[in-house]
């Protein structure tokens, strides 16, 4: 696992703690290939978003890979975002298929927005024959969600994060997406038992199609995972980077995590294999991750070839 620190100096300016020909090379590389062809980009929204939240993101990657086919996504908008999770993963299959039969064998590159991450790994494991290179899981709770949020306040007046389980671990409360990766580590064993979503896709019980889906997960060359702790929503934020609560609320980073040890879904296969990359970047809110340049450059760019 490439573990990057992402700092932002007086200026501004979003560094990384690795060497400058770290960049170099690349860039002599780019110069020297006269077709500068990049692979298609898909762009998948959160909770309460819709594509126009991906306006600055789409100009960045204008800037720094011209002609680039982006796909940025207009379904389950707004409110509708709040259907459930494997219903969306249905619906932006139907799209997105089609998407990456015409990239070929090139193949195609998926940047997924919070929930949209989850969405984007329900279709990673899903789909035998998809072709994603690099997924780019940007501010997304890989490991779930238990957190006092204003989100939560919003959807859930009446309840605090110690007793929502009493809502989200029922066959109603399982209709609406956010319980669907509602990880409460006070209850787990009613977390791993009602979990319509994030439980099954985690192998985190057993599953008919455990084998098939983590093959499928497998056929990803490069997971890029970003988060950073002044998101403010992610909760923990570490989730970001597959890292979660245990129960006592203290973090267990993702090397700790039962799904990695026992590599149920394949992430410790592509960590072994060089494969993961987690970035952790400071001052950013989680409603600012698409739209911060830095970000955008020094995390996401590199990856879009």
């Amino acid at each position: 696992m490439r573990r990057q620190r992402v700092t932002l100096d007086m200026a501004g300016t979003c560094r990384l703690a690795v060497p400058t020909l770290f960049f170099f090379v690349p860039l002599l590389l780019w110069l020297t290939d006269t077709t500068h062809g990049y692979k298609p980009v898909i762009l998948v929204h959160g909770l309460f978003d819709s594509s126009a939240n991906f306006k600055y993101l789409v100009e960045y990657i204008n800037k720094s890979h011209p002609g680039t086919n982006i796909s940025v996504l207009d379904l389950f908008d707004h409110r509708a975002s709040l259907q459930p999770l494997w219903k969306q993963v249905m619906g932006f299959r139907e799209v997105i298929y089609p998407i990456m039969q015409n990239a070929g064998k090139e193949g195609v590159h998926l940047i997924c927005y919070s929930q949209g991450g989850l969405i984007c790994r329900g279709l990673l494991e899903t789909i035998p024959d998809h072709n994603v290179d690099t997924f780019i899981s940007l501010s997304s709770p890989q490991m779930g969600q238990y957190g006092d949020t204003d989100y939560l306040r919003y959807l859930f007046p009446t309840y605090v994060k110690s007793n929502l389980y009493r809502f989200c671990y029922t066959q109603f409360g399982q209709g609406i997406s956010i319980c669907n990766f509602w990880n409460d580590p006070h209850h787990h064993d009613m977390y791993i038992n009602s979990s319509d979503f994030l439980a099954p896709i985690n192998s985190e019980r057993p599953e008919p199609n455990t084998t098939d889906w983590k093959k499928n997960f497998l056929r990803l060359r490069q997971l890029v995972l970003i988060g950073g702790p002044s998101d403010g929503v992610i909760t923990p934020w570490e989730s970001s980077h597959f890292g979660f609560y245990d129960e006592n609320e203290t973090v267990l980073e993702m090397k700790r995590q039962k799904v990695y040890q026992d590599d149920s879904f394949g992430l410790r296969t592509m960590d072994k294999r060089g494969a993961v990359a987690v970035y952790s970047v400071p001052d950013v809110m989680h409603t600012m991750w698409h739209s911060n340049e830095t970000v955008f450059n020094e995390c996401i760019e590199k990856w879009l070839t």
